[in-house]
């Protein structure tokens, strides 16, 4: 089968709302960095698979225990029963996450874990409205849909009529700022936002949940003491924090999580993505008393627990431990970034780069003063990337999304980065043709 016929097959058959695509590729194997399509042509994985797999492709560790777990139990459904895995996995949770007096509920996706959290929240103090974020983006089951400020989201939320109870706030993009003000001379006008709308709502708030470094808004870190600020706000409320950690989590940002790099305990903690190595599973990590709010059995799927994808997840987060991949995140982050920064005097079209570890956004722009999102040219930088063997994805329709295993070998690793230079600057020649940009449709487009 060809190529165009093997797509053309694939849009027959799925529904367009379940996918989307950035370049024509048909993976078959993939080893650790590195991923192959169906006629032998290799690719370095900038993306992860979205940001899923940070242990590497095909782990060996990993799949030595897909194996002895399949051939012991593939499923006992842990909602009616018990099994071994499904605990030992929960116990990890608690430990590296740090919640205090922490409970768990294990789940198929950062969607749903996302919604749970919600759920959970509204049960607890039985308020009326949910605090999130422009551009944020939490899933897409209905809760974690109408929580999600994206574009994206809001137009399916107002599709289903389910538009209401959730305010958006400004995220505290350092790089546009949404008040005007230059980096360094911010005054955090986005956190007196925070409170200024807790009081006139006079604490009527079940959660507020944020990314604390939001992804497919834009690889935006926000600023420390905002973080700060916002739970002592939430504090003097009884507001829970719930951090939604699926795709900053297990290790990606040079920390277990995200918010460990701002000093803070929140309240709930979602994960997904990258917990389970390439196999479904999710997880809320929250405080006793929030995670106990809901009636028995009232928030529960068959498959959850699974004993494969909980006995995976572990040996993820051990193989992560084992390895010092937490550390080396960070390491190699400092790295690519201050390359990508030095890339920044030759290519005018790199107006920003950001990020925290392996999860790194290069933010290209049409006019250094302007800011304007070079859309258009982002799209033809991630073709020209994987017809020169890189996969790269864009979110905000201009920001390249560096995220990369946690294992992927250095010399692979510049490689990559040499090759993202040679296609920025192929892009900025003219040297890619216009029509790339309706064939890399991506989303989140502005």
């Amino acid at each position: 089968m060809s190529l165009d016929t093997f797509i053309e097959e694939y849009h027959r058959v799925f529904s367009r709302s379940s996918r989307t695509e950035y370049v024509p590729t048909v993976i078959k194997e993939a080893y650790n960095s590195v991923v192959i399509d169906v006629y032998g042509r290799r690719y370095i994985d900038f993306s992860s698979s979205a940001s899923v797999v940070n242990t590497g492709y095909n782990n060996p560790k990993i799949l030595d225990v897909v194996e002895k777990q399949l051939r012991k139990l593939i499923h006992y459904t842990h909602i009616y029963g018990f099994n071994e895995p499904a605990l030992k996995l929960a116990r990890k949770l608690i430990s590296i996450t740090g919640v205090v007096n922490g409970k768990v509920i294990l789940g198929l996706s950062g969607s749903d874990a996302n919604e749970g959290a919600l759920f959970l929240s509204k049960a607890y103090n039985r308020r009326t409205y949910l605090l999130s974020y422009v551009n944020s983006f939490h899933g897409c089951t209905l809760m974690a849909a109408k929580a999600s400020g994206i574009d994206l989201s809001r137009r399916v939320v107002r599709l289903l009529g389910e538009e209401g109870k959730t305010i958006f706030l400004p995220y505290p993009d350092c790089y546009r700022c949404p008040f005007g003000y230059t980096r360094g001379g911010c005054r955090l006008r986005c956190i007196e936002i925070v409170e200024e709308k807790i009081d006139e709502l006079n604490g009527d708030v079940y959660g507020l949940i944020i990314e604390p470094i939001q992804g497919d808004g834009g690889i935006i870190p926000a600023p420390e003491e905002y973080i700060s600020e916002l739970q002592r706000i939430l504090n003097k409320w009884s507001i829970p924090l719930i951090v939604d950690e699926v795709q900053t989590g297990v290790g990606r940002t040079g920390r277990w999580l995200a918010i460990q790099h701002y000093g803070v305990n929140p309240d709930i903690v979602t994960l997904g993505k990258a917990l389970g190595g390439g196999l479904p599973i999710s997880a809320i990590i929250g405080r006793s008393n929030i995670m106990e709010s809901l009636p028995d059995f009232s928030y529960s799927f068959t498959l959850s627990g699974n004993p494969v994808a909980s006995a995976v997840a572990l040996a993820v987060i051990e193989y992560i431990e084992e390895n010092n991949l937490v550390e080396r995140a960070r390491i190699l982050g400092e790295h690519v970034v201050n390359e990508l920064k030095g890339l920044m005097k030759e290519h005018e079209l790199i107006g920003d780069v950001r990020g925290k570890g392996l999860m790194i956004g290069v933010d290209l722009v049409k006019n250094r003063e302007t800011r304007e999102r070079a859309v258009a040219e982002a799209k033809k930088v991630v073709w020209r990337s994987f017809e020169l063997g890189l996969i790269v994805f864009s979110v905000s329709g201009n920001i390249l999304r560096i995220q990369p295993p946690l294992t992927i070998e250095e010399e692979i690793l510049d490689e990559g980065v040499r090759i993202l230079e040679k296609a920025i600057d192929d892009v900025e020649k003219g040297r890619v043709r216009d029509d790339v940009v309706k064939m890399v449709k991506g989303w989140g487009d502005y």
